[in-house]
């Protein structure tokens, strides 16, 4: 019964395989699908070592260009080109073992969808080494435009190459685009806010107000450095490396005071000399701190930029001494090292001069006293100049 049972079950297996090998697999003979399958398998297997062929031809055919750009946008081309063995296998397979109509027509259009894929990836791998090279041989200051390119690029890459292999299969984008209409203009509402701060962003860098880097304050929003200048907001890192994300509406519509493209730092300072200062002292005290800053590197000279040390005013407490001039550096540190050692050296030059360091203070004259108040001993400064009649004395 056995011996039975394993007869019939072989022969039945046999008799299927022959069936399947006369009249095939979904419409393609068996041995014409087993041929299909050792085209491609070779293809998928030869895609390497041709596509290393290929970009060795490129490379020889390209060698008096000896730039590191050329070989970084010919390396970006590896990938893709490993495609196209399997498009040719394909190819091959379509014209000469397919006969299905059917299936023919099915393999054609996949062979185009597969060119098509090639074409715009090997659009999207160059993008990135095309963009660093032109950011070495022009302006490189402004990152965020490169990057923002790259990603728009990209995204312009892939979006056009999911619209031709679409119309390869027969699928129109314009009727599905009018389709989305209504709904993208619901999506465009909802996100105005966006859309605002993504012009804004282009508008920020357009207008080069600051880039990666720079040290910036907006009045009431934020103070720090630059770190990214994003599609939709900025971060920027404040001095106590806390980062803050600033939608880039704030930082084009308000005022941006940008430190880093200071040519010089300035110094504006009153210098406050007590009202006991002698012409002669007044005199020496400026022509003291002019000299000190005349031809000293750490400052800026005239006519370059103006230094000016002069008496200006009297005021309530003293008599001020404008200091104002520009720093030669434009870095925060140093700035703050120079301005230290030019307030020691102020502190020299006054007391040098036999004057003195003036501060806020209020004096009292009183003309007279009230009958009966008591004036203790010691305090005559408080005594007036004339004293009343029935005025008590010290």
């Amino acid at each position: 019964m056995n011996s039975l049972f394993d007869g019939s079950l072989l022969a039945s297996l046999k008799h299927s395989l022959m069936q399947s090998w006369q009249r095939g697999t979904f419409g393609v003979e068996l041995a014409d699908l087993v041929l299909c399958l050792i085209v491609l398998a070779a293809a998928f297997l030869l895609r390497g070592p041709v596509a290393r062929l290929i970009l060795r031809q490129v490379e020889f055919a390209t060698r008096h260009v000896q730039s590191d750009s050329a070989k970084a946008v010919i390396g970006a081309l590896e990938r893709p080109l490993r495609l196209s063995t399997i498009i040719v296998g394909l190819l091959l397979v379509t014209e000469f073992v397919i006969v299905n109509p059917r299936w023919k027509v099915f393999g054609e259009n996949l062979t185009r969808s597969l060119a098509v894929i090639v074409v715009f990836w090997a659009l999207y791998a160059i993008l990135n080494p095309l963009l660093s090279a032109y950011s070495r041989r022009g302006d490189s200051s402004n990152l965020a435009m490169l990057d923002w390119t790259l990603k728009a690029g990209r995204i312009v890459a892939m979006a056009l190459g999911l619209a031709a292999v679409l119309e390869v299969w027969g699928i129109h984008v314009g009727s599905m685009l009018a389709g989305f209409g209504l709904a993208g203009a619901a999506v465009a509402l909802g996100a105005q806010d966006a859309f605002k701060n993504m012009i804004a962003g282009l508008f920020i860098i357009g207008e080069r107000r600051f880039k990666q880097g720079d040290w910036i304050k907006v009045a009431g929003v934020v103070e720090g450095t630059v770190e990214m200048i994003g599609l939709r907001t900025t971060k920027v890192c404040q001095f106590d490396s806390a980062p803050v994300f600033v939608p880039n509406s704030q930082l084009s519509d308000g005022a941006v005071i940008n430190y880093a493209q200071m040519t010089n730092y300035r110094i504006s300072w009153m210098i406050g000399l007590t009202y006991d200062t002698t012409n002669a002292q007044m005199q020496q005290v400026r022509d003291a701190l002019a000299q000190y800053l005349t031809g000293n590197p750490d400052y800026v000279q005239p006519p370059t930029a103006p230094l000016v040390v002069r008496i200006d005013s009297f005021g309530d407490s003293a008599i001020n001494l404008m200091l104002y001039c520009f720093t030669s550096t434009t870095d925060w540190v140093t700035w703050l090292k120079i301005k230290e050692a030019l307030a020691f050296k102020i502190n020299t030059i006054v007391a040098d001069a036999g004057s003195g360091l003036a501060f806020p203070s209020q004096s009292l004259y009183v003309e007279s006293w009230p009958a009966g108040t008591e004036v203790f001993p010691g305090s005559a400064a408080l005594a007036p100049a004339a004293s009343a009649p029935g005025t008590p004395k010290a």
